[in-house]
């Protein structure tokens, strides 16, 4: 088939969604006669050198647009002279070639219309995601969110009034989500097919680990950014009311809510039991998650959370939140699903499930089990690429 694949960001030295978007390329260019729109970061490997089975169109980064990561990740200042130049492309090119579908899988933000929009070629957005609002009752401990991240209250009302953005989703031919909240945030569109699928995935199932019989404190792990959102502070909290439990908590990343995260370890009085590592090198990633036992991220807003995939894959139990990706990736045989409604409550949540893990080994060895099986059955990139193929003939097959 003959593919076009709409990506702003695409790079597979990267991060987060330029990574996945490279992963995506990458599948697809395997299977498919593929098309790519992309942009490169100045000083970074660009795609057509990084893919050169594939056929890529790309365009440098507007100068300054890298200069703030966390910035340029929420609010893309890039999008807009991609969007101009993806859809001047698109336009100029239809007359003269034939695409059997077009798949646009990132941004995962929902605030983005695509330049493929009534271009008469079949359109395939996503997966797509975000947009969560946190639980008002954590509002609060969020007030020294970046004005920036706070705008993230304008997509609904985006998607509601925008009309560009509107057609995008009205008239793509499959809106895939990452989440059973996806269909509830377009509700109010005219969505001609919606499916779930996660953003990500993992290639493959690492080499067990032989975690039983193992002595001394039992190892919780958090892997990910440092951001309220995320659920550290619950993590910490759930540990102040843990003191006759035996266990020690590692945490890896870096963040905005670091410096909170260790004033609260000490203020509770567990900071002899949390050891921030900040952010390491894959390699190092993978050591701490042969070295854990439970894996813990309660992360309140999350569209994705390929951390706990990553976890479950090393065979561990995991806990996270009930909202968004990661709750929806997750079975109750591997994982412990929370409500997230207060701050209080997640704590006291998260404290109860890992008393009962840390307190029953093999119930932790059996959900880690449980955990690599729903993987190696479920979220491999490879079975991503397959199913999204399937999706390619059925909306091509369909028409526009």
């Amino acid at each position: 088939m003959k593919v076009l694949m709409i990506a702003p960001a695409c790079d597979g030295e990267d991060v987060g969604e330029a990574w996945v978007a490279a992963q995506w390329a990458t599948l697809i260019a395997e299977r498919h006669e593929l098309t790519l729109l992309t942009t490169y970061k100045r000083g970074h490997t660009p795609m057509s050198r990084q893919l050169p089975g594939a056929r890529v169109i790309e365009w440098q980064e507007p100068a300054g647009v890298g200069r703030f990561e966390r910035f340029n990740s929420l609010l893309q200042p890039g999008y807009l002279p991609f969007f101009i130049r993806a859809r001047r492309w698109i336009r100029r090119h239809r007359a003269e070639e034939r695409f059997d579908v077009a798949h646009q899988p990132v941004p995962v933000a929902m605030r983005y219309p695509s330049p493929a929009t009534g271009s008469g070629i079949p359109l395939i957005i996503g997966p797509v995601g975000g947009s969560l609002d946190s639980p008002p009752a954590f509002a609060e401990e969020e007030g020294a969110t970046p004005w920036w991240q706070r705008l993230r209250r304008l997509d609904s009302w985006r998607i509601e009034h925008d009309r560009l953005l509107r057609a995008t989703y009205e008239s793509a031919a499959l809106v895939l989500g990452v989440a059973e909240y996806v269909p509830e945030f377009v509700s109010g569109l005219r969505v001609r097919r919606f499916e779930i699928m996660s953003e990500t995935a993992v290639h493959d199932i690492p080499a067990p680990v032989d975690r039983a019989g193992r002595s001394g404190p039992v190892r919780l792990l958090y892997v990910g950014r440092i951001v309220r959102t995320k659920g550290l502070r619950d993590v910490i909290r759930a540990l102040a009311e843990l003191r006759d439990v035996e266990v020690r908590l590692d945490v890896v990343g870096d963040g905005n809510d670091r410096a909170a995260c260790e004033r609260l370890a000490a203020e509770v009085g567990v900071a002899d039991r949390v050891a921030f590592h900040g952010k390491l090198p894959r390699a190092a990633v993978d050591d701490y998650y042969r070295e854990a036992d439970v894996f813990v991220f309660p992360s309140y807003r999350e569209p994705g959370g390929n951390v706990a995939l990553e976890a479950m894959s090393f065979g561990l139990p995991v806990i996270v939140c009930r909202r968004g990706g990661p709750g929806a990736n997750v079975t109750d045989a591997c994982a412990v699903r929370l409500e997230a409604t207060s701050p209080a409550q997640l704590a006291a949540d998260c404290a109860t499930a890992l008393r009962r893990l840390v307190g029953d080994p093999e119930l932790r060895l059996r959900m880690g089990s449980a955990g690599r099986e729903h993987v190696a059955s479920t979220h491999l990139w490879s079975q991503r690429a397959a199913r999204m193929t399937a999706y390619y003939r059925e909306v091509a097959a369909a028409g526009a």
